[in-house]
């Protein structure tokens, strides 16, 4: 789940008001360059920098972009809060000077927390559960994909959930309301007005109820007339309580609804529809389109939660069973590839909520002893494993020959399909597709599980945006304190994709599975061009060995072929392991959908361009 990145800071005061950051400034001292950082009520997971100079105040908001990185309006971008700050600290590139000294929070204060933050793990959770019918690390995979679009589009509803807020009552029950009880002065209640996405704030001055419309931009911005424009209505009302910002007061003591504490948020809205109370989702289609694009959230790009094969079944466990009666699975004469093992067909299974596209792995003779070994280890291996950038594994049937029934993945190997495709698959598209495959292999890396076998050609496309990992021949399962597996003999490896290590002593570890994840990454970035050219196995080792590494692919984007050799590290224990790989695809893919988005605005605006 995501962390506030600033709270490890020791000069990171939380949400703080302005005055209250000044106030502490002040206790400080005043020195040039004293600085502190709180956090931010008008940009979303943002923040503020308040720095002293010349005995004044100056404040920088600090926004976090889509990418997950962190900039001040017309500066250069940083990775986190902390990145951002050392920068300052050595070009202020700006600012009125450099950050010189942290005010540093006294050890007995507490960073304080928003109202925002308290609610955000449990609402992003709900709703990625509800959208795309997920369970358990589905869930989490699902936030990590996205985390930065699904807060914002979280936060739209977070008022829902906050006591001043009574939903859709008119004036005069709003002044009711108020005038219940006690009426101190900037008593206060959020409604919703007759238009559907509009809302009004009522509070009390002089024992007089005053009303004021909450008015939305074209951008969606929301504001009181004449004042400070927001994202969403709770950061309105968190602002208005520090400063009155063309009110008759500041707010004060909330209006209580009793009901809005028990009442669980609506869903954001969706692509044509206006924000309403009580929005429920389309039911997902299994099967049916591979992209339910009627469902995407606004602002947001179409990931693999959106296709229906990222979960294709209502409850895995409805039909994964070890055993397959033959009878339930019908045969397609069309081969879709085949290896030493024999052929894999396409299939159909039969079950009681209807049919659903199978791939069936074919052993090609019952006396090849080896291959029906081998085969059985890999339904052995497969049948543990649930991720949905991993190929499942539904049963084993045993008939006329000893059958695999895997999930379809019908778009077929990631090599092939990218050779064809040169033309329509672009750069963002292989980024994104990667990104899959290294969340597909973190979660390998966390069950202990090695793959051996990374390739382009073992990442199959559920669609030209979804990949799993397939071919779990040559896998195995450590055992709890083992960090590596050693093989007794060489076999028939696939050596261009095998670390060092693997070569020369025979030892695979998750870490070797990162060695072979950079030339995936590199067959998939030439368009499913062969590694090494021409070499042979020994030519491969004796490059590697004098400490050479496949060059750029033409297209590459420079940060992914960073990751590329970063994953070529020649020492196991220096090379980076799939949590830090992630992170580093993560960041990338956020960063190029967020330009391609801004990209797209300004095409729109400027349609003669």
């Amino acid at each position: 789940m995501s962390v506030d990145p600033a709270v490890e800071l020791p000069f990171f005061y939380g949400s703080i008001s302005r005055s209250d950051a000044e106030q502490h400034l002040k206790l400080a001292g005043m020195a040039d360059g004293l600085f502190l950082l709180r956090q931010c009520l008008r940009s979303l997971g943002g923040y503020v920098l308040s720095v002293v100079w010349n005995l004044e105040f100056h404040h920088y908001t600090i926004e976090k972009q889509l990418n997950g990185t962190f900039c001040i309006p017309g500066g250069k971008p940083h990775c986190g809060p902390a990145e951002l700050c050392e920068f300052y600290n050595k070009d202020p590139d700006g600012l009125v000077c450099t950050l010189r000294k942290p005010c540093l929070r006294p050890p007995e204060m507490q960073i304080k927390t928003g109202v925002f933050d308290k609610m955000r793990e449990n609402m992003l959770r709900e709703y990625v559960k509800q959208t795309w019918n997920l369970e358990g690390e589905e869930i989490e995979n699902a936030i990590i994909s996205q985390a930065p679009q699904l807060e914002k589009l979280i936060a739209t509803t977070a008022h829902e959930k906050m006591p001043w807020y009574h939903g859709q009552i008119n004036r005069l029950e709003g002044e009711r309301r108020l005038y219940c009880g006690a009426q101190p002065d900037g008593k206060f209640l959020v409604r919703d007005k007759n238009e559907q996405g509009s809302f009004a704030l009522s509070l009390v001055y002089g024992k007089t109820v005053y009303h004021y419309q909450v008015i939305q931009d074209k951008s969606g911005k929301l504001s009181v007339p004449e004042g400070t424009k927001f994202d969403t209505i709770w950061q309105l009302v968190e602002y208005l309580k520090m400063k009155p910002d063309g009110l008759v007061t500041s707010l004060g003591e909330a209006c209580v609804n009793s009901a809005a504490a028990e009442k669980t948020p609506s869903l954001p809205r969706t692509r044509g529809e206006v924000r309403g109370n009580g929005y429920t989702p389309p039911p997902r289609a299994f099967p049916g389109p591979s992209v339910a694009s009627a469902s995407v959230p606004v602002d947001r790009d179409v990931l693999p939660m959106d296709c229906a094969g990222f979960n294709p079944y209502h409850n895995p466990n409805d039909i994964k069973r070890f055993n397959i009666e033959r009878e339930k699975l019908l045969m397609d004469e069309v081969e879709l590839g085949s290896g030493n093992f024999g052929c894999v067909k396409k299939g159909v299974l039969k079950m009681e909520s209807g049919h659903v596209d199978v791939a069936v792995k074919v052993l090609k003779s019952e006396n090849e002893k080896g291959v029906r070994e081998e085969m059985m280890r890999e339904a052995e291996i497969m049948h543990q494993l649930d991720n949905p950038f991993i190929v499942r594994m539904l049963g084993l049937c045993n008939a006329e020959n000893l059958m695999l029934v895997m999930e379809m993945a019908a778009a077929g190997p990631l090599n092939k399909f990218l050779t064809s495709n040169k033309d329509t698959v672009t750069m963002e598209n292989i980024v994104n597709l990667m990104h899959q495959v290294s969340m597909g292999m973190k979660y390998l890396e966390e069950k202990n599980f090695v793959h051996r076998d990374l390739a382009a050609r073992n990442v199959l496309l559920v669609t030209k945006q979804f990949a799993k990992i397939s071919d779990f021949g040559l896998s195995k399962a450590l055992g709890a304190d083992d960090n590596y597996y050693k093989a007794r003999t060489a076999g028939k490896w696939p050596l261009k994709w095998y670390a060092p290590e693997c070569i020369n002593y025979h030892k695979f570890s998750s870490k070797s599975d990162v060695w072979s994840f950079g030339v995936t990454m590199w067959e998939a970035f030439s368009y499913g061009g062969k590694p090494y050219k021409k070499m042979k196995g020994p030519e491969v080792m004796r490059f590697i060995e004098n400490n050479n590494r496949m060059d750029c692919p033409a297209a590459c984007p420079e940060r992914m072929y960073t990751v590329m050799k970063e994953c070529w590290t020649f020492s196991h224990e220096e090379r980076p392991d799939f949590k830090k790989v992630e992170e580093s695809m993560r960041s990338y893919h956020y960063s190029i959908s967020a330009k391609a988005k801004t990209d797209e605005t300004a095409a729109a605006a400027n349609p003669t361009n």
